[in-house]
């Protein structure tokens, strides 16, 4: 059995099931019944190689916030469980990614220090109903509930679907990269010795 995990969140407000594989091929299945959401869950999942499934339901018509942020947190335990000690793996990850006119970097610590910086542009207005700000909340819920330092900033971006896509396809190749394992590494990498 590899490194995957399986969670399930039902509360009053969302109902979400998920399976992460984490050494998958990129193959995802998503449905939260936010269109543009699914769509960035799938990029993320495409570019950090990882298989993803995840089945939700919101409430959806008293906005979008209660599904973007409990799949976070859903998304982010199961980055935990799949993770397992971290044993071996290479612990940093970075990414940097362009979408015609936007670029985004992300930087990812799987140190077991949740801390999220966003750094998005102030200017950008939205072109939907799924904006920046539900995808900091995302971002936020994802690093508290994984135990991992995330920074994100856009570098520059007029358009907003391409920001965001890009910081979602970052986002996925930047964990890819920290969770991958190094056989140089034969415990955690920390001069600590544990996370």
């Amino acid at each position: 059995m590899g490194r995957q995990a399986d969670v399930t969140r039902h509360t009053k407000e969302t109902q979400i099931d998920l399976h992460m594989d984490l050494d998958g091929t990129g193959q995802a299945d998503i449905s939260t019944g936010i269109p543009f959401f699914d769509h960035m869950l799938t990029a993320f999942a495409v570019h950090g190689f990882f298989d993803l499934k995840i089945k939700a339901r919101g409430d959806l018509d008293v906005d979008y916030h209660h599904t973007v942020e409990d799949t976070g947190l859903v998304l982010g335990q199961a980055v935990a469980e799949a993770l397992g000690s971290k044993k071996g793996i290479v612990r940093f990850g970075d990414s940097c990614v362009p979408m015609d006119e936007a670029l985004s970097r992300t930087n990812i610590d799987l140190s077991n220090r949740p801390f999220l910086v966003y750094n998005f542009p102030d200017d950008l207005t939205s072109c939907g109903p799924f904006n920046a700000y539900l995808a900091r909340e995302f971002f936020q819920a994802f690093s508290v509930k994984g135990c991992f330092n995330l920074h994100i900033n856009v570098n520059y971006g007029s358009n907003e679907h391409h920001v965001l896509e890009s910081v979602f396809k970052s986002m996925g190749r930047a964990l890819h990269g920290a969770s991958r394992i190094n056989d140089k590494i034969t415990g955690i990498l920390s001069s600590k010795g544990s996370l």
